[in-house]
Protein backbone atom coordinates (compact mmCIF):
# COMPACT_ATOMS: atom_id res chain seq x y z
CA UNK A 1 0.00 0.00 0.00
CA UNK A 2 3.09 2.34 -0.91
CA UNK A 3 3.63 2.68 3.31
CA UNK A 4 7.53 2.78 4.64
CA UNK A 5 7.22 0.92 7.95
CA UNK A 6 10.12 0.15 10.11
CA UNK A 7 10.69 -3.30 11.44
CA UNK A 8 10.35 -1.77 15.24
CA UNK A 9 6.93 -0.31 14.36
CA UNK A 10 6.04 -3.63 12.77
CA UNK A 11 7.36 -5.68 16.00
CA UNK A 12 5.38 -3.49 18.11
CA UNK A 13 2.04 -3.43 15.99
CA UNK A 14 2.40 -7.12 16.23
CA UNK A 15 2.92 -7.24 19.94
CA UNK A 16 -0.49 -5.20 20.16
CA UNK A 17 -2.56 -7.51 18.04
CA UNK A 18 -1.34 -10.78 19.96
CA UNK A 19 -2.04 -9.13 23.18
CA UNK A 20 -5.60 -8.58 21.96
CA UNK A 21 -5.69 -12.23 20.80
CA UNK A 22 -3.62 -14.31 23.94
CA UNK A 23 -4.13 -11.93 26.60
CA UNK A 24 -1.21 -10.11 28.50
CA UNK A 25 1.62 -12.27 29.88
CA UNK A 26 1.33 -9.82 33.45
CA UNK A 27 -2.58 -8.97 34.13
CA UNK A 28 -3.43 -12.76 33.46
CA UNK A 29 -1.31 -13.85 36.73
CA UNK A 30 -3.46 -11.44 38.79
CA UNK A 31 -6.84 -13.00 36.97
CA UNK A 32 -5.37 -16.54 37.37
CA UNK A 33 -7.20 -16.78 40.95
CA UNK A 34 -10.44 -16.22 39.51
CA UNK A 35 -9.77 -18.61 36.22
CA UNK A 36 -9.45 -21.48 39.63
CA UNK A 37 -12.66 -20.90 40.81
CA UNK A 38 -14.31 -20.86 37.44
CA UNK A 39 -13.07 -24.05 36.89
CA UNK A 40 -14.06 -25.93 39.72
CA UNK A 41 -17.44 -24.32 39.69
CA UNK A 42 -18.30 -25.81 35.87
CA UNK A 43 -16.18 -29.23 36.37
CA UNK A 44 -16.72 -30.79 39.64
CA UNK A 45 -13.83 -32.67 41.55
CA UNK A 46 -11.38 -30.77 39.66
CA UNK A 47 -7.98 -30.24 41.56
CA UNK A 48 -6.30 -26.70 41.53
CA UNK A 49 -3.49 -25.77 43.67
CA UNK A 50 -1.64 -22.47 43.09
CA UNK A 51 2.27 -22.41 44.69
CA UNK A 52 3.28 -19.12 45.89
CA UNK A 53 7.31 -17.90 46.40
CA UNK A 54 7.86 -17.68 50.14
CA UNK A 55 7.42 -14.08 50.99
CA UNK A 56 9.73 -12.93 54.54
CA UNK A 57 6.70 -10.08 54.98
CA UNK A 58 3.02 -11.65 55.94
CA UNK A 59 1.82 -8.10 55.35
CA UNK A 60 2.59 -7.67 51.86
CA UNK A 61 -0.21 -7.65 50.03
CA UNK A 62 1.05 -9.22 46.73
CA UNK A 63 2.58 -13.02 46.21
CA UNK A 64 4.69 -13.90 43.42
CA UNK A 65 3.47 -16.94 41.68
CA UNK A 66 5.76 -20.52 41.46
CA UNK A 67 3.44 -23.48 40.67
CA UNK A 68 -0.48 -24.42 39.17
CA UNK A 69 -1.49 -27.74 39.51
CA UNK A 70 -4.81 -28.89 37.42
CA UNK A 71 -5.93 -32.37 37.49
CA UNK A 72 -9.75 -32.38 35.70
CA UNK A 73 -12.90 -34.12 37.79
CA UNK A 74 -13.71 -35.67 34.34
CA UNK A 75 -10.08 -37.68 33.62
CA UNK A 76 -9.81 -38.39 37.47
CA UNK A 77 -12.86 -40.28 36.72
CA UNK A 78 -12.13 -41.78 33.41
CA UNK A 79 -8.43 -42.93 34.78
CA UNK A 80 -9.88 -44.83 37.53
CA UNK A 81 -12.24 -46.69 35.38
CA UNK A 82 -9.42 -47.46 33.20
CA UNK A 83 -8.06 -50.45 35.85
CA UNK A 84 -4.31 -49.42 34.52
CA UNK A 85 -2.18 -48.64 37.17
CA UNK A 86 0.60 -46.56 34.53
CA UNK A 87 1.62 -42.85 34.20
CA UNK A 88 4.46 -41.72 31.95
CA UNK A 89 6.00 -38.42 33.23
CA UNK A 90 7.72 -35.73 30.99
CA UNK A 91 8.45 -31.98 31.52
CA UNK A 92 8.56 -29.51 28.54
CA UNK A 93 9.90 -25.69 28.99
CA UNK A 94 7.46 -22.72 28.20
CA UNK A 95 8.43 -20.55 25.26
CA UNK A 96 7.12 -17.29 26.59
CA UNK A 97 8.87 -13.66 28.59
CA UNK A 98 8.44 -15.84 31.78
CA UNK A 99 10.73 -18.97 33.07
CA UNK A 100 8.71 -22.21 33.34
CA UNK A 101 8.04 -26.19 32.93
CA UNK A 102 5.09 -28.30 31.75
CA UNK A 103 4.47 -31.29 34.16
CA UNK A 104 2.47 -33.85 33.15
CA UNK A 105 1.43 -37.41 33.84
CA UNK A 106 -0.02 -39.53 31.06
CA UNK A 107 -1.62 -42.78 30.97
CA UNK A 108 -2.85 -45.40 28.21
CA UNK A 109 -6.64 -45.89 27.95
CA UNK A 110 -8.29 -49.11 26.93
CA UNK A 111 -7.26 -48.82 23.52
CA UNK A 112 -3.25 -48.64 23.88
CA UNK A 113 -4.07 -44.70 22.92
CA UNK A 114 -2.78 -41.44 25.47
CA UNK A 115 -5.04 -40.19 29.04
CA UNK A 116 -4.10 -37.33 29.73
CA UNK A 117 -4.58 -37.48 33.72
CA UNK A 118 -2.97 -34.27 34.84
CA UNK A 119 -0.60 -30.99 34.14
CA UNK A 120 1.01 -28.45 36.15
CA UNK A 121 3.01 -25.50 35.08
CA UNK A 122 6.28 -25.06 37.55
CA UNK A 123 9.54 -22.74 37.76
CA UNK A 124 12.10 -25.45 36.85
CA UNK A 125 12.31 -29.42 36.90
CA UNK A 126 13.71 -29.62 40.32
CA UNK A 127 13.09 -32.06 42.79
CA UNK A 128 11.34 -29.73 44.93
CA UNK A 129 8.91 -29.34 41.95
CA UNK A 130 8.57 -33.01 41.37
CA UNK A 131 7.93 -33.91 44.89
CA UNK A 132 5.25 -31.62 45.18
CA UNK A 133 3.85 -32.70 41.91
CA UNK A 134 3.69 -36.02 42.52
CA UNK A 135 2.11 -35.10 46.33
CA UNK A 136 -0.50 -33.62 44.60
CA UNK A 137 -1.10 -36.73 42.22
CA UNK A 138 -0.65 -38.65 45.22
CA UNK A 139 -3.55 -37.33 46.79
CA UNK A 140 -6.02 -37.24 43.81
CA UNK A 141 -5.55 -41.02 43.45
CA UNK A 142 -5.41 -42.07 46.94
CA UNK A 143 -1.91 -43.73 46.61
CA UNK A 144 -0.50 -44.86 50.11
CA UNK A 145 3.53 -46.04 50.50
CA UNK A 146 2.46 -49.41 49.47
CA UNK A 147 0.21 -48.65 46.60
CA UNK A 148 2.23 -50.97 44.02
CA UNK A 149 1.38 -47.90 41.11
CA UNK A 150 3.54 -48.16 38.41
CA UNK A 151 5.92 -44.73 36.71
CA UNK A 152 8.02 -44.10 33.55
CA UNK A 153 10.14 -41.16 32.91
CA UNK A 154 11.64 -40.23 30.00
CA UNK A 155 14.75 -42.13 30.69
CA UNK A 156 13.10 -44.56 28.26
CA UNK A 157 14.37 -48.35 26.85
CA UNK A 158 13.91 -50.73 30.40
CA UNK A 159 14.83 -54.36 29.61
CA UNK A 160 12.28 -56.15 27.70
CA UNK A 161 13.08 -59.76 29.57
CA UNK A 162 10.15 -61.17 31.44
CA UNK A 163 11.90 -63.65 33.17
CA UNK A 164 15.35 -63.90 35.16
CA UNK A 165 16.60 -66.45 33.75
CA UNK A 166 16.11 -64.24 30.24
CA UNK A 167 17.75 -61.35 32.28
CA UNK A 168 20.45 -63.14 33.02
CA UNK A 169 21.44 -64.61 29.66
CA UNK A 170 21.09 -61.03 28.24
CA UNK A 171 23.27 -59.47 30.47
CA UNK A 172 25.92 -62.49 30.10
CA UNK A 173 25.82 -61.38 26.51
CA UNK A 174 26.17 -57.99 26.83
CA UNK A 175 29.63 -58.32 29.54
CA UNK A 176 30.90 -60.37 26.51
CA UNK A 177 29.97 -57.49 24.34
CA UNK A 178 31.38 -54.35 25.94
CA UNK A 179 32.60 -55.31 29.74
CA UNK A 180 32.48 -51.71 30.23
CA UNK A 181 28.50 -50.98 29.56
CA UNK A 182 27.92 -53.73 31.43
CA UNK A 183 29.28 -52.57 34.24
CA UNK A 184 27.61 -49.03 34.02
CA UNK A 185 24.43 -51.08 33.48
CA UNK A 186 24.80 -53.15 36.27
CA UNK A 187 25.29 -50.53 38.88
CA UNK A 188 21.43 -49.35 38.70
CA UNK A 189 19.26 -51.42 40.64
CA UNK A 190 17.55 -54.07 38.32
CA UNK A 191 14.26 -53.50 39.86
CA UNK A 192 13.65 -49.74 38.14
CA UNK A 193 14.60 -50.86 34.45
CA UNK A 194 13.33 -54.25 33.47
CA UNK A 195 10.71 -56.03 32.62
CA UNK A 196 10.15 -59.20 34.64
CA UNK A 197 10.30 -56.62 37.62
CA UNK A 198 6.55 -55.48 36.48
CA UNK A 199 4.03 -56.17 39.29
CA UNK A 200 1.49 -57.01 36.17
CA UNK A 201 -1.29 -54.01 37.97
CA UNK A 202 0.00 -51.54 35.00
CA UNK A 203 -1.19 -54.27 32.49
CA UNK A 204 0.82 -53.12 30.19
CA UNK A 205 4.39 -53.82 28.98
CA UNK A 206 4.91 -49.91 27.57
CA UNK A 207 8.90 -49.29 27.55
CA UNK A 208 9.08 -46.19 26.03
CA UNK A 209 7.64 -42.81 27.12
CA UNK A 210 6.69 -41.98 24.17
CA UNK A 211 2.96 -40.81 25.20
CA UNK A 212 4.20 -38.24 27.07
CA UNK A 213 5.80 -37.39 23.75
CA UNK A 214 2.90 -36.96 21.89
CA UNK A 215 1.29 -35.11 24.38
CA UNK A 216 4.03 -32.33 24.42
CA UNK A 217 3.43 -32.50 20.80
CA UNK A 218 -0.62 -31.86 21.23
CA UNK A 219 0.14 -28.73 23.51
CA UNK A 220 3.23 -27.41 21.14
CA UNK A 221 1.20 -23.60 20.80
CA UNK A 222 0.35 -23.42 24.69
CA UNK A 223 3.80 -23.38 25.47
CA UNK A 224 4.49 -19.82 24.11
CA UNK A 225 1.11 -18.32 25.34
CA UNK A 226 0.51 -16.50 28.86
CA UNK A 227 -0.73 -18.46 31.98
CA UNK A 228 -4.68 -18.24 31.51
CA UNK A 229 -4.31 -18.92 27.60
CA UNK A 230 -1.90 -21.58 28.06
CA UNK A 231 -3.77 -23.59 30.70
CA UNK A 232 -7.35 -22.95 28.40
CA UNK A 233 -5.34 -24.22 25.42
CA UNK A 234 -4.62 -27.48 27.30
CA UNK A 235 -7.95 -28.18 28.94
CA UNK A 236 -9.38 -27.29 25.05
CA UNK A 237 -7.56 -30.08 23.98
CA UNK A 238 -8.27 -32.51 26.06
CA UNK A 239 -12.40 -31.52 26.10
CA UNK A 240 -12.61 -32.00 22.48
CA UNK A 241 -10.16 -34.90 22.22
CA UNK A 242 -12.75 -36.77 24.86
CA UNK A 243 -15.43 -36.39 22.33
CA UNK A 244 -13.45 -37.45 19.30
CA UNK A 245 -12.80 -40.53 21.09
CA UNK A 246 -16.22 -40.69 22.31
CA UNK A 247 -17.50 -40.84 18.32
CA UNK A 248 -14.66 -43.74 17.58
CA UNK A 249 -16.42 -45.55 20.76
CA UNK A 250 -19.99 -45.43 19.25
CA UNK A 251 -18.73 -46.88 16.39
CA UNK A 252 -17.23 -50.04 17.77
CA UNK A 253 -19.06 -53.34 18.14
CA UNK A 254 -16.58 -55.58 18.95
CA UNK A 255 -15.83 -56.84 22.81
CA UNK A 256 -12.35 -55.87 22.78
CA UNK A 257 -10.85 -52.82 22.00
CA UNK A 258 -9.98 -52.28 17.90
CA UNK A 259 -5.97 -52.00 18.91
CA UNK A 260 -6.75 -55.03 21.28
CA UNK A 261 -8.59 -56.87 18.98
CA UNK A 262 -5.57 -56.21 16.27
CA UNK A 263 -2.65 -57.56 19.24
CA UNK A 264 -4.92 -60.43 19.70
CA UNK A 265 -5.25 -61.46 16.45
CA UNK A 266 -1.49 -61.18 16.16
CA UNK A 267 -1.05 -63.49 19.43
CA UNK A 268 -3.42 -66.24 17.66
CA UNK A 269 -1.63 -66.63 14.58
CA UNK A 270 1.92 -67.14 16.54
CA UNK A 271 0.00 -70.31 17.98
CA UNK A 272 0.13 -72.86 14.93
CA UNK A 273 3.66 -73.85 15.59
CA UNK A 274 3.07 -75.05 19.19
CA UNK A 275 1.89 -77.71 21.00
CA UNK A 276 0.82 -78.54 24.42
CA UNK A 277 0.90 -81.21 26.69
CA UNK A 278 -2.13 -81.49 29.55
CA UNK A 279 -0.96 -83.11 32.43
CA UNK A 280 -4.88 -83.69 33.97
CA UNK A 281 -4.52 -81.73 36.42
CA UNK A 282 -4.71 -77.67 34.92
CA UNK A 283 -1.71 -77.50 33.62
CA UNK A 284 -0.09 -77.45 30.19
CA UNK A 285 3.14 -77.62 28.72
CA UNK A 286 3.46 -75.31 25.88
CA UNK A 287 6.03 -74.35 22.93
CA UNK A 288 8.28 -76.35 20.46
CA UNK A 289 10.04 -79.13 21.29
CA UNK A 290 13.14 -78.37 23.56
CA UNK A 291 12.97 -75.16 22.67
CA UNK A 292 10.59 -72.46 24.02
CA UNK A 293 8.43 -74.48 25.89
CA UNK A 294 6.50 -73.08 29.24
CA UNK A 295 4.63 -74.44 31.91
CA UNK A 296 0.77 -73.13 32.00
CA UNK A 297 -1.82 -72.94 34.51
CA UNK A 298 -4.54 -71.10 33.18
CA UNK A 299 -5.61 -70.93 37.10
CA UNK A 300 -2.48 -68.93 37.97
CA UNK A 301 -1.72 -66.52 35.15
CA UNK A 302 2.14 -65.85 37.00
CA UNK A 303 3.40 -68.78 35.17
CA UNK A 304 6.91 -68.98 33.72
CA UNK A 305 6.67 -66.45 30.45
CA UNK A 306 4.72 -63.96 32.46
CA UNK A 307 3.60 -62.23 29.55
CA UNK A 308 0.13 -62.62 30.25
CA UNK A 309 0.34 -61.25 33.95
CA UNK A 310 2.26 -58.27 33.13
CA UNK A 311 -0.05 -57.64 30.17
CA UNK A 312 -3.23 -58.82 31.23
CA UNK A 313 -3.47 -60.43 27.69
CA UNK A 314 -3.12 -64.09 27.17
CA UNK A 315 0.27 -64.99 25.38
CA UNK A 316 0.65 -67.48 22.58
CA UNK A 317 1.56 -70.17 25.15
CA UNK A 318 -1.99 -69.40 27.35
CA UNK A 319 -3.39 -69.43 24.04
CA UNK A 320 -2.86 -72.93 23.08
CA UNK A 321 -4.00 -74.32 26.32
CA UNK A 322 -7.05 -72.25 26.33
CA UNK A 323 -7.85 -73.89 22.88
CA UNK A 324 -7.05 -77.22 23.57
CA UNK A 325 -9.67 -76.72 26.90
CA UNK A 326 -12.27 -75.61 24.38
CA UNK A 327 -11.42 -78.57 21.45
CA UNK A 328 -12.07 -80.92 24.81
CA UNK A 329 -15.21 -79.43 25.88
CA UNK A 330 -13.67 -78.34 29.14
CA UNK A 331 -14.93 -74.65 28.64
CA UNK A 332 -17.22 -72.93 26.70
CA UNK A 333 -16.29 -69.22 27.13
CA UNK A 334 -14.95 -67.17 24.45
CA UNK A 335 -11.48 -66.64 23.96
CA UNK A 336 -11.97 -63.06 24.30
CA UNK A 337 -13.19 -63.62 28.03
CA UNK A 338 -9.46 -64.68 29.36
CA UNK A 339 -8.15 -60.91 28.39
CA UNK A 340 -8.35 -58.40 31.30
CA UNK A 341 -11.20 -56.06 31.16
CA UNK A 342 -8.87 -53.49 30.68
CA UNK A 343 -9.07 -53.94 27.27
CA UNK A 344 -12.74 -54.27 26.67
CA UNK A 345 -15.05 -51.69 24.78
CA UNK A 346 -17.20 -51.49 28.10
CA UNK A 347 -14.33 -50.29 30.41
CA UNK A 348 -12.99 -47.95 27.55
CA UNK A 349 -16.64 -46.56 27.21
CA UNK A 350 -16.68 -45.88 30.87
CA UNK A 351 -13.22 -43.95 30.71
CA UNK A 352 -14.35 -41.25 28.35
CA UNK A 353 -17.90 -41.68 30.01
CA UNK A 354 -18.01 -38.00 31.83
CA UNK A 355 -16.89 -35.45 29.89
CA UNK A 356 -14.71 -31.78 30.26
CA UNK A 357 -17.69 -28.81 30.36
CA UNK A 358 -16.61 -25.58 28.86
CA UNK A 359 -16.29 -22.15 30.93
CA UNK A 360 -17.92 -18.85 30.87
CA UNK A 361 -15.56 -15.64 29.49
CA UNK A 362 -13.43 -13.63 32.06
CA UNK A 363 -16.61 -11.23 32.74
CA UNK A 364 -18.55 -13.70 33.91
CA UNK A 365 -16.52 -15.59 36.40
CA UNK A 366 -16.44 -15.39 40.14
CA UNK A 367 -14.63 -13.18 42.10
CA UNK A 368 -11.70 -14.50 44.38
CA UNK A 369 -11.32 -13.59 48.16
CA UNK A 370 -7.94 -14.14 47.99
CA UNK A 371 -6.30 -11.51 50.21
CA UNK A 372 -3.25 -11.23 47.70
CA UNK A 373 -2.67 -10.31 44.55
CA UNK A 374 -0.66 -12.72 42.01
CA UNK A 375 2.65 -11.41 40.40
CA UNK A 376 4.36 -13.02 37.72
CA UNK A 377 7.68 -14.76 38.99
CA UNK A 378 10.73 -12.60 38.11
CA UNK A 379 12.79 -13.14 35.11
CA UNK A 380 16.04 -12.09 34.12
CA UNK A 381 16.10 -11.39 30.10
CA UNK A 382 18.58 -13.68 28.58
CA UNK A 383 21.19 -12.32 26.09
CA UNK A 384 20.12 -13.07 22.41
CA UNK A 385 17.20 -14.09 20.68
CA UNK A 386 14.88 -16.21 23.00
CA UNK A 387 15.08 -20.16 22.25
CA UNK A 388 12.39 -21.54 20.37
CA UNK A 389 13.45 -25.03 19.40
CA UNK A 390 13.71 -28.25 21.77
CA UNK A 391 16.53 -28.37 24.04
CA UNK A 392 18.09 -31.72 22.56
CA UNK A 393 19.12 -34.58 24.84
CA UNK A 394 23.52 -35.16 25.59
CA UNK A 395 22.79 -38.60 23.23
CA UNK A 396 20.40 -37.33 21.16
CA UNK A 397 22.27 -36.67 17.47
CA UNK A 398 22.76 -32.81 16.76
CA UNK A 399 22.34 -33.69 13.09
CA UNK A 400 19.20 -33.36 11.02
CA UNK A 401 17.58 -35.89 7.85
CA UNK A 402 17.03 -33.27 5.35
CA UNK A 403 20.30 -31.17 6.13
CA UNK A 404 23.28 -33.64 7.26
CA UNK A 405 26.22 -31.67 10.08
CA UNK A 406 29.32 -31.16 8.77
CA UNK A 407 30.65 -31.31 12.32
CA UNK A 408 34.17 -33.08 12.69
CA UNK A 409 34.39 -33.48 8.55
CA UNK A 410 37.55 -32.20 7.23
CA UNK A 411 37.43 -30.01 4.50
CA UNK A 412 39.79 -30.97 1.19
CA UNK A 413 41.46 -28.15 -0.63
CA UNK A 414 40.47 -28.74 -4.28
CA UNK A 415 43.81 -26.96 -5.22
CA UNK A 416 46.33 -29.23 -3.48
CA UNK A 417 44.41 -32.00 -2.21
CA UNK A 418 45.10 -31.37 1.12
CA UNK A 419 42.80 -31.48 4.12
CA UNK A 420 42.24 -28.71 6.24
CA UNK A 421 41.50 -25.41 4.16
CA UNK A 422 39.48 -24.85 1.45
CA UNK A 423 40.84 -23.52 -2.15
CA UNK A 424 40.34 -20.12 -1.26
CA UNK A 425 43.22 -19.91 1.60
CA UNK A 426 44.76 -22.32 -0.15
CA UNK A 427 48.80 -21.17 -0.17
CA UNK A 428 50.63 -23.84 -1.93
CA UNK A 429 50.77 -26.04 1.25
CA UNK A 430 51.26 -28.92 -0.59
CA UNK A 431 52.32 -30.37 -3.84
CA UNK A 432 49.69 -30.09 -6.59
CA UNK A 433 47.60 -32.91 -7.50
CA UNK A 434 46.89 -34.59 -11.11
CA UNK A 435 46.38 -31.37 -13.66
CA UNK A 436 43.63 -33.57 -15.45
CA UNK A 437 41.65 -33.68 -11.88
CA UNK A 438 42.06 -29.72 -11.86
CA UNK A 439 40.89 -29.44 -15.05
CA UNK A 440 37.89 -31.74 -14.50
CA UNK A 441 37.01 -29.53 -11.36
CA UNK A 442 37.37 -26.25 -13.45
CA UNK A 443 40.71 -25.05 -11.57
CA UNK A 444 43.32 -23.22 -14.08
Amino acid sequence: MQLGLSKQKVARAKRMAAKVISGDYQVQYRLLDDHCLELRNTNPGTTVRIDVQPQGNPANTTRVFRRIYVCLGALKLGFQAGMRDFLGFDGTFMKGPFPGQILTAVGLDSNNGIYPLTYAVVEAETFQSWTWFLELLGEDLNLGPRSNFTFISDRQKCGRATTVNHFQRAMYELKEMHEIVHHAVSVIPASSWTKFHFSGRAHTDCLLNNLCEVFNSKIEYARDQPIITCLEYIREYLMKRLCVVQAAINKCETLLTPTATQLFEVIKKEVARYVDQYNGAGKYQVGCPWQDQYVVDLNDRSYTCRNWEITGMPCKHAVASIWDRIANSEDSSPMEEYVHPCYKTTTWRAMYFNQIDPINGRSLWPRSESPYTLLPPKHHKQVGRPKKKRKRGVDEARGQTSNLSRRYVSVTCAKCGNKCHNSRTCKGQGELVNPELLEDRGVC
